[in-house]
């Protein structure tokens, strides 16, 4: 199946708030959304007009420039958002980053708490934030926990450490929140992004997982098609 096969999904009159929207699934998810007819927040700390930004904003596409390990700013930014637009509907945890690394012994306090807090901080914060307002609407929360989030392994411990958390935070959020607001997660392998074809020029791409794929599990995790479904780690792997 194409990876630009869309399902018949309607986000008519809902507001979606995406982050990490400029970046290679964030843009992707906001494609998706917008496509479908909901009114779309873009939130990163990367400005559209940033040689680093992949993301296309039009009408229907309303960007928010937030640091969304900051608290205050977090606060700030959902309240923005729901004075703007009125509600909130969707919310997709999408900021993220990867890193390899050292061993435990080995690591750098700075660099585990900038893994922790770019993976597992913000979907924290914008969680906490959104959630009052998600069940006012009866909403939906997808964030991005990770395959190798399942076991530990060599080299990337922290970032495998902070996704682990991503599933724990979705399966609590989905637990507390029965019946009003349902949560679940995506697992992706790695995806195919202009900075992981960067890093691993020689690897098989061809096995990779397109954005636009893993944007339309996305989706359809915020549908009525998914209503029964909350508290699951859907695995989006595809043949990587």
């Amino acid at each position: 199946m194409s990876p630009t096969t869309e399902y018949a999904v309607d986000f008519d009159g809902t507001v979606a708030v995406i982050t990490g929207a400029s970046g290679a699934l964030g843009s992707a998810a906001v494609e998706r959304f917008r496509d479908a007819g909901a009114t779309v927040c873009a939130v990163d700390v990367v400005a559209p007009d940033d040689e680093d930004s992949l993301l296309e904003p039009d009408s229907e596409t309303h960007f928010y420039e937030a640091d969304l390990t900051d608290e205050g700013d977090v606060e700030r930014l959902v309240s923005a958002i729901v004075d703007d637009h009125g509600r909130l509907d969707h919310l997709l945890n999408i900021a993220g980053t990867w890193r390899g690394g050292d061993p435990i012994q080995e690591t750098d306090l700075e660099e585990f708490e900038m893994l922790v807090d770019v993976n597992l901080r913000t979907a924290f914060l914008a969680s906490k934030h959104a959630l009052p307002h998600l069940q006012e609407s009866e909403g939906s929360i997808v964030s991005v926990s990770a395959r190798s989030s399942l076991e530990g392994g060599e080299g990337d411990g922290p970032y495998r450490i902070a996704k682990a958390g991503i599933r724990l935070l979705t399966e609590t959020v989905a637990e507390e929140n029965l019946g009003t607001v349902r949560a679940n997660c995506v697992m992706p392998s790695v995806i195919d992004t202009p900075m992981n074809r960067e890093l691993m020029p020689d690897a098989d791409h061809e096995t990779w997982v397109d954005p636009a794929e893993i944007a339309d599990v996305m989706a359809v995790l915020c549908s009525d098609a998914t209503a029964v479904t909350s508290g699951a780690a859907v695995p989006v792997y595809g043949e990587a």
